[in-house]
């Protein structure tokens, strides 16, 4: 009996001894497995809060619905998993500096944003001293990739996009237009500048207004406007100060369009507008519809989930900041099978060949600055009882 006892004994030590392997090797194994996962970080440059929020945030839900429609990328013969390593700037140039050092401190290969021209060039420094590749979505600043051989775009620039609303507005009847920019704003002061050359150059007059950050009232601004005689009050203005713009316009009824540019292209605006007697037509990336199979798949999986669906502006309508958004995921992936590696020194050289069939039209980036060559924008109106965007045309210079 007492043998049988000590036998029994000795295999329930056995047992546990190798109970205790295995659980020891399925450890290592599922530890070895998460060590040897290959990733590759992209990271997601974008304000979600400050002046540009709203946009910031659509233009970062077609980043992450890139990314749930293709979450892996093969690069030379392996399958990589796509990380988005997301940062607020918070729409503030020395908020911009510090989220910048933070995508560099978590390794991200190669950047995507910001939506906001001044944001971009704020934090290009740290991006260039990193050796990391950044890709502006919308950030059509011309400051953003001049003289710098890091930070890429897919939006058209500035000087073109003031062109066409110059033309837009010539070709209405309008002689006379009034431009309202905030100080110290880059996108807004150099597309009001823009503006203003192709404009005067047609034979049109130009009277120029800047407002100081934290404007609250803008009643003078459009009582300046109506008595200096203008047609159309052009205000590329982020979106804060454009409600209340909207507001002073149809709270005046002073009849006069006003005419934006891309920042312009929000839930934001439509809200602002819906109801009221004003007449508003931007410049922008991409007209819904252009591309159905995007379109219905974005607009599934913004209704998927209330925090997509929030983050749009509370409905499913499709901005042209998100195509773009989705555009730049694919373009950031296509540079890092180009490279066949993750070094983001490789990544930014192959950058310059990428050439990309996006949902917003054909991508690739000149020889100079890395920028993209777009020769047509869409002009788009707001349909205030609706509360929907309506395609105008398509504009060249």
């Amino acid at each position: 009996m007492l043998i049988f006892l000590s036998e029994e004994r000795k295999m329930k030590k056995i047992l546990a001894l190798v109970l205790a392997l295995i659980m020891v090797s399925v450890c290592f194994v599922a530890c070895s497995d998460k060590s040897d996962e290959k990733v590759l970080k992209i990271g997601v440059f974008e304000p979600a809060s400050g002046q540009n929020g709203a946009g910031g945030k659509q233009e970062s839900l077609g980043i992450k619905y890139a990314n749930s429609v293709c979450p892996t990328v093969d690069i030379d013969g392996v399958t990589y998993k796509v990380e988005l390593v997301e940062v607020d700037n918070q729409s503030a140039d020395d908020k911009a500096v510090t989220a910048a050092s933070e995508l560099v401190n978590k390794g991200v290969s190669v950047v995507v944003g910001s939506y906001g021209s001044s944001v971009s060039i704020a934090a290009s420094p740290v991006f260039k001293e990193a050796g990391i590749p950044a890709i502006g979505i919308t950030c059509t600043n011309t400051q953003v990739t001049e003289g710098n051989k890091h930070y890429f775009r897919i939006c058209f620039l500035d000087p073109f996009q003031g062109s066409v609303l110059a033309k837009y507005a010539w070709d209405q009847g309008i002689r006379t237009a009034y431009t309202l920019a905030e100080l110290g704003n880059a996108y807004d002061l150099g597309l009001s500048s823009s503006f203003k050359t192709a404009f005067e150059a047609l034979g049109g007059k130009v009277i120029s207004d800047n407002f100081p950050s934290n404007q609250a009232d803008f009643t003078s601004y459009i009582t300046n406007a109506k008595n200096g005689g203008a047609e159309v009050i052009f205000a590329p203005t982020s979106l804060s100060y454009a409600q209340l713009i909207v507001e002073a316009a149809a709270s005046q009824k002073v009849g006069i369009p006003l005419y934006a540019g891309d920042t312009w292209d929000s839930n934001v605006i439509l809200e602002a507008a819906k109801g009221k007697d004003v007449t508003i037509n931007i410049t922008t990336f991409y007209q819904e519809g252009g591309n159905k199979e995007f379109d219905e798949g974005f607009k599934k999986w913004l209704n998927a989930d209330k925090t997509n669906l929030t983050n749009n502006g509370g409905n499913d309508i499709v901005s042209a900041v998100s195509a773009m958004g989705y555009d730049s995921y694919f373009v950031a992936l296509e540079a890092a099978k180009a490279a066949k590696s993750t070094d983001p020194a490789k990544i930014m050289e192959a950058l310059w060949g990428v050439e990309y069939k996006g949902v917003t039209g054909d991508i690739k980036f000149d020889s100079v600055n890395g920028d993209a060559d777009r020769k047509v924008a869409y002009i788009k109106a707001a349909d205030t009882t609706t509360g929907a965007w309506v395609f105008v045309k398509e504009q060249g210079v």
